[in-house]
């Protein structure tokens, strides 16, 4: 989330297939700047460097942490390119990561939000470690952010670009790599699908603050304010991402790209993907589908 973030919990799977090389990284550590849009990259002085084909990260835990992470993000990157070819933009060098052992050591060097468990703040993502049934979801949410803008350079939609980044970082990932749109019950927002009492009226949803709908997103006016409907507004960017690729094997697809490529820009919506009232109605029969399933 380029500044906004997200709570996770995630797997250590054995990756295999890719070459690590690691070092000590002597970077002192700097005071944090007080203007957030910095791009100063904050490093602590004891982290060590692992680099992927990639990615460099730095990192204040175990090698095995930081190699399970560089495997998870290097299929990340191929899942991500494999959908978006950056054509016509300049690969930038190595992305930077920069992963802490725990979480107290990550609040003690946030510079996002108070609430943030993990953040993308260029040129780096910044997360910890966490043990659970699924360790890289967030940091993997953080690096698409840094995919669209990097790499893509996709302009930015706040809940559009939440989308795409949460449809990532919740695909399960294997040996195989990352498995788009096969959804990952251990990675947020979805263990909050099940929460939401979603009636089959997307209207009544959506006045209960149990559905936020497409206008809302792509414009960022109306619906349920953000403080005390954060959950309900990523599980709506997710699912409507996730509708987006794969109802009806993917007929929208091809114009989401599209609509993306062009800066996700509310009057794009209609030509490109179809009228906002037709495509609510299907994505909001699919988003009740998804939560029957999850």
């Amino acid at each position: 989330m380029h500044k906004i973030v997200i709570a996770a919990l995630l797997v250590g799977i054995a990756l295999v297939g890719i070459a690590f090389t690691w070092r000590q990284v002597p970077v002192p550590i700097r005071k944090a700047p007080a203007n957030k849009q910095s791009t100063e990259l904050l490093v602590p002085q004891h982290a060590r460097m692992l680099e992927t084909h990639h990615y460099r990260i730095h990192y204040t835990g175990t090698l095995q942490q930081a190699e399970l992470i560089g495997s998870a993000v290097e299929k990340l990157y191929a899942a991500y390119t494999s959908a978006f070819p950056p054509h016509g933009v300049t690969p930038p060098g190595k992305l930077t990561l920069v992963l802490y052992q725990d979480q107290a050591e990550f609040k003690q060097n946030n510079r996002s939000s108070p609430w943030a468990e993990a953040y993308y703040l260029r040129p780096a993502c910044y997360a910890y470690f966490s043990h659970g049934p699924n360790p890289y979801h967030w940091m993997l949410h953080e690096a698409t952010h840094q995919l669209a803008r990097e790499v893509s350079g996709f302009r930015r939609n706040r809940w559009i670009e939440e989308g795409l980044a949460s449809y990532f970082s919740t695909s399960k990932l294997d040996d195989a790599g990352l498995q788009l749109g096969v959804v990952d019950s251990h990675a947020y927002p979805i263990w909050w699908l099940s929460r939401y009492r979603l009636t089959g009226d997307a209207a009544r949803d959506a006045a209960a603050e149990q559905f936020v709908p497409i206008q809302v997103l792509l414009t960022g006016l109306g619906g349920p304010h953000v403080d005390s409907s954060f959950n309900a507004y990523y599980v709506a960017a997710w699912s409507l991402t996730h509708f987006l690729f794969h109802h009806e094997n993917g007929k929208y697809a091809p114009g989401y790209k599209q609509f993306l490529a062009q800066g996700a820009k509310p009057e794009d919506f209609t030509p490109l993907i179809g009228p906002v009232e037709r495509v609510q109605a299907e994505w909001y029969r699919y988003l009740l589908e998804l939560q029957r399933l999850h």
